[in-house]
């Protein structure tokens, strides 16, 4: 006699709703919306009670979201198909994310490491054993040791000098519990912690939403709706929390709860992500998951737990050594109170915190250098995106909602616009074509701030402030003429079949270079009737410093570009930055062009020179 439409909490699931309604045909039957963020007996029992109509404001914005996907997807990939090759895609967020990741390659390209030197000093304390090792300062400010020279000059002035302990600084320093987790912070977590992909993470914990089979109980939803940028956490989890905490740990552990400072808007209908039962522990349902189940449950159960709890507490001492003028300075911390990390820790910062130094340390103390250790090292460049850290970094700039982030990394993987080794984020040559099209044609929608701001439109709509149609309207003419433009001046772009010097060893003809999923081949234009293809290697004019023979543009298995011999496995030589014909006048080896500078490929030399111009005038 009633119809409850209960699909997820959120824009997509309300819109789906919608269209049941009229496919299910239910305008003359009784049919309320109903909502839970966790599959158990008692959400569901609570959600009708509060059944609701449907939400057209949530239905807009997935509308106005569709149709921009749509009007984005539909009208440039035809245009890629035309322009470079068919199976191509582009998309409102897809395309800003390989931007993102292309943009971060160049600034690993352009990067030039500048030197810099760390100095320590082994003190031995009066009455200790172990040697005190304090790192160096400066004088009353920072001082920065740039290169051997200043290095030296500071060892000149440290030469017999006394020292002595002018301050002993003791504290206390909390450290406070994590937030509960968001789609996003358990996507980066399971990657670092579990080495999860972004879309392994969210196959996983679909299914402890929908539900396992428990002994006992029943097939159970044992976490809440995987979806949610919101760090909220009801008051009926919460109390259930508390008095876990305090039954199992006692009462000192029960903590308020961190709440998250003010950021972006968040769906706030949503909860965080966390156990449905707190008393259901990872190890007590072990039997009925699977082993990547059990994992990530144990990860949601522990961090959970740990957002409940009081914060650790940490006694800390910092102590300043003095000789001649220079500083050198030791700090350590302990744990007094373990708090909230009695469940759950960040292996790699903790490590580093908990350092002691001798109880019986003050300014009176004596000590005498043992001896200097002083190191050379070199800045280093950003790093490569990873799946954890692109999903932060489109978090942070507001680009795409949590139930985005692991389709959009997984078309550009599919699309092979970006590869992953070892963890790392690769664009490669095809992804390279693409981004630099789209760059020039619609610099607009590859703008990180346009597609924000589009979100916030999309959450206007969402609470009835904007109307859906009035984005739709004001976007398209600009989209339309923009691909127009494209259409006309982007022929130039199109990759055709070059003809190579290469001669095709079964019919005699000059084979062509055509491109393919992984990037080009050569090809024999005879094709039907003689089908032989082998790989095409780009010449870049430059000898191998090794054997002398010419030096190609080659690519991994995966994709990744780098410059190799063409003699290879004879010979072994390999760089990922593109080689020049210019040597290093201070060591010989080659140098390498990184931006507008060539930089010595040996490492540890350091040379550097701006690159000449062209006759053009071009860089």
């Amino acid at each position: 006699d009633k119809v409850y439409l209960a699909t997820d909490p959120d824009r997509e699931g309300e819109a789906i709703s919608w269209h049941l309604y009229y496919a299910l045909k239910l305008e003359n039957k009784k049919c309320s919306r109903i909502t839970f963020n966790e599959i158990t007996k008692d959400a569901v029992k609570k959600s009708i009670k509060n059944s609701r109509d449907i939400d057209m404001n949530l239905v807009d914005a997935q509308q106005a979201r569709r149709m921009l996907d749509r009007m984005v997807g539909y009208t440039i990939s035809p245009l890629l198909w035309a322009k470079v090759k068919r199976g191509l895609s582009a998309g409102r967020v897809q395309s800003v994310a390989l931007r993102i990741i292309c943009d971060r390659e160049d600034e690993i390209n352009a990067f030039i490491p500048e030197e810099y030197w760390s100095l320590e000093g082994e003190f031995q304390v009066k009455g200790e054993k172990k040697p005190l090792t304090a790192k160096f300062y400066g004088t009353d400010k920072k001082l920065p040791i740039k290169n051997r020279q200043e290095m030296d000059e500071i060892l000149k002035n440290l030469e017999n000098c006394k020292y002595e302990i002018t301050e002993v600084k003791k504290g206390e320093r909390i450290k406070n519990a994590p937030l509960p987790f968001t789609t996003s912070t358990l996507q980066q977590e399971a990657a670092k912690t579990l080495n999860f992909s972004t879309q392994k993470t969210m196959r996983l914990a679909q299914q402890l939403y929908e539900g396992v089979d428990i002994k006992g109980n029943g097939t159970v939803g044992i976490i809440t709706y995987l979806r949610t940028d919101s760090t909220r956490v009801s008051e009926e989890a919460e109390n259930m929390a508390r008095s876990y905490i305090t039954e199992k740990y006692g009462e000192q552990y029960a903590g308020e709860g961190t709440v998250k400072k003010g950021g972006q808007k968040i769906q706030d209908a949503h909860e965080a992500i966390r156990p449905t039962d707190v008393a259901r522990t990872p190890l007590e349902i072990k039997e009925s998951l699977s082993r990547d189940q059990f994992r990530l449950y144990q990860l949601i159960w522990k961090r959970f737990m740990a957002s409940r709890m009081t914060p650790a507490k940490y006694e800390t001492t910092s102590v300043k050594i003095d000789g001649n003028g220079h500083r050198f300075t030791v700090a350590a911390s302990k744990v007094i109170f373990d708090g909230f990390m009695s469940v759950y820790t960040m292996d790699d910062e903790d490590k580093a915190e908990n350092r002691t130094l001798a109880k019986s340390i003050d300014k009176d103390t004596k000590l005498s250098l043992k001896e200097f250790d002083g190191e050379q090292h070199f800045t280093q460049p950003p790093a490569h995106y990873t799946e954890a850290s692109l999903v932060r970094t489109l978090e942070e700039l507001g680009i795409g909602r949590p139930s985005t982030y692991a389709p959009t990394i997984t078309t550009i993987l599919a699309r092979h616009y970006v590869i992953k080794e070892n963890k790392n984020l690769y664009v490669t040559e095809l992804g390279e074509v693409v981004n630099k099209m789209m760059k020039e044609a619609f610099p607009t929608i590859v703008d990180v701030n346009f597609t924000a701001n589009m979100e916030a439109l999309l959450d206007g709509v969402s609470e009835g402030t904007v109307d859906w149609k009035t984005i739709v309207s004001n976007f398209y003419p600009d989209l339309e003429e923009a691909v127009q433009n494209a259409e006309k001046e982007l022929e130039e772009v199109k990759v055709g079949d070059e003809e190579s010097d290469e001669v095709c060893e079964l019919c005699g003809r000059r084979m062509v270079i055509k491109y393919g999923p992984h990037g080009r081949f050569l090809a024999c234009p005879g094709f039907p009737e003689c089908r032989n293809t082998k790989p095409y290697y780009e010449k870049i004019g430059v000898a191998c410093p090794k054997c002398g023979k010419d030096i190609v543009l080659k690519k991994t298995q995966k994709g990744r570009k780098y410059y190799g011999c063409i003699g290879n496995p004879e010979c072994d030589f390999m760089v990922w930055q593109k080689p020049s014909n210019e040597k290093c006048p201070v060591c010989g080896s080659i140098l390498l062009e990184k931006g507008n500078k060539l930089v010595c490929s040996k490492e540890g030399c350091g040379f550097v020179k701006e690159k000449e111009k062209e006759e053009n005038g071009q860089g």
